[in-house]
C-alpha cells in the first residue's frame, strides 16, 4: 500500500511502477461523479450510494470511508483474486484506509511516501494551481495528521527525485517478493501459477 500526504508523488510513483508491469494498481469504487477523462473501470467503478452500501453490507469492501458526503472504498474480490493469483497489487490510499486494511491483511507491506521538507510539499501544492489559499492550508494540516502515523509503516521513502523514488519502492517490491517468513504460501502460489500460465 503507498500512502502519504496530497502532492508527494503518490500517483506518479504507482504509475511508474504499474508501467514496469511490477504490479497493478487497484481499482477503487466511488459514488461521486466521473471527473473529465476519468474511465469506468480503470480510474474508478463508478456506482450510485445504493449500490455502494450493499456492497458493505455484503462485507465486499478492503477498507471504506465516506469523504465530503461520497463514499470511496477497496473493493475486496478484485484484490484477493490477484493476491491468489501470486500477483503484486498495489493499494494508493490514505493513513487511515491502510489502518483499515493491515487490520484485515496483516501480512500488507505498507509504504509511506514522504516530501523532502514541509516548504517544498507547499510549493508543489501552490504549484498546481487548482486549490484556494483555505484548500491549501487544509491539506498542509491533513500533511502534518499524516506524517505524524509514519510509524505505522513499513517503509518510508522521501520523493525529492521521481525517478529515484520509483526506484526505491521498486526494489521494496522486488526485496518483499524475496522474503520467505509469511510469504511461503504466496512463493509455493507462483510456483504452481508459472505451469499453468505455461500451459
Amino acid at each position: 500500500m503507498i500512502s502519504g500526504p496530497s502532492g508527494t508523488g503518490k500517483s506518479a510513483i504507482c504509475a511508474g511502477l504499474t508501467a514496469s508491469a511490477e504490479a497493478m494498481l487497484s481499482v477503487s469504487m466511488t459514488t461521486r461523479a466521473p471527473r473529465n477523462r476519468e474511465a469506468e473501470g480503470k480510474d474508478y467503478f463508478f456506482v450510485d450510494k445504493k449500490r455502494f452500501e450493499e456492497v458493505i453490507a455484503g462485507n465486499g469492501f478492503l477498507e471504506y470511508a465516506e469523504v465530503f458526503g461520497e463514499y470511496y472504498g477497496t473493493p475486496r474480490a478484485p484484490v484477493t483474486k490477484e493476491l491468489d493469483m501470486g500477483n503484486d497489487v498495489i493499494l494508493e490510499i490514505d493513513v487511515d484506509g491502510a489502518m483499515q486494511v493491515r487490520a484485515v491483511m496483516p501480512d500488507a507491506v505498507l509504504v509511506f511516501i514522504m516530501p523532502p521538507s514541509a516548504t517544498e510539499l507547499r510549493k508543489r501544492i501552490e504549484g498546481r494551481g487548482t486549490e484556494t489559499a483555505t484548500d491549501i492550508a487544509l491539506r498542509l494540516d491533513r500533511a502534518d495528521t499524516e506524517i505524524a502515523k509514519v510509524g505505522y509503516y513499513d517503509y518510508c521513502v522521501i520523493n525529492d527525485d521521481i525517478e529515484r523514488a520509483i526506484g526505491d519502492v521498486s526494489a521494496i517490491v522486488r526485496a518483499e517478493k524475496l522474503k520467505v517468513g509469511a510469504n511461503a504460501e504466496t512463493i509455493i502460489k507462483r510456483y504452481h501459477a508459472r505451469d499453468v500460465q505455461g500451459k
